[in-house]
């Protein structure tokens, strides 16, 4: 004959929510192993026509990075198996109780997305310089007289960077007769 305490209770919906809030660091080792995944996978078919200067490759930055998220995701998933949590940031001059600033996050997105959908038809020199200054603009600077010049300076030294120096091609849209 067996008693109440003779059988283990059934396991409640709140008991499993309660591990799964112990357990939050979980959410990110998911996040990086279907990065490294992702990266990897990309990595491996990408398709190499360009002429290799010696062993390193275009491929072999994308393998590393993909198989240290991997091996990250794995040993960061032991621990927190293993009863390993995340401290808690003390350093920081954070009010918890505030509200997230959505517009803020709203304006960024929106002008990485503006700076997406300009690039191919301005060019990077002028998409750029609408992202940095928007970029600008939605953290806070409201210097009208010297935020769009820093930002064309970023963005023509960025273009020339990467398209004359290291060999990137970079749509040039308008300006490319002239850069």
């Amino acid at each position: 004959m067996t008693t109440q305490t003779d059988i283990p209770p059934a396991e409640t919906g709140g008991e499993r929510r309660s591990w799964l809030r112990e357990h939050s660091e979980l959410g990110v080792c998911a996040l990086l192993l279907a990065l490294g995944v992702l990266v990897l996978t990309d990595a491996l078919t990408m398709d190499v026509d360009i002429a290799q200067r010696g062993p390193v490759g275009p491929k072999t930055v994308p393998v590393v990075v993909g198989a240290g998220l991997l091996v990250i995701a794995a040993l960061l998933a032991v621990d927190v198996l293993r009863g390993g949590r995340g401290q808690a940031e003390g350093g920081e001059d954070i009010d918890l109780s505030e509200p997230a600033d959505w517009r803020t996050v709203l304006l960024l997105a929106g002008v990485f997305l503006g700076a997406a959908v300009l690039i191919e038809p301005l060019g990077f020199p002028i998409a750029g310089a609408l992202l940095f200054w928007g970029a600008a603009f939605a953290l806070g600077s409201r210097r009208i007289d010297r935020d769009p010049l820093i930002a064309a300076g970023l963005s023509l030294i960025t273009y020339t960077v990467f398209n004359n120096l290291l060999g990137v091609p970079l749509p040039g849209g308008p300006l490319m007769g002239v850069l």
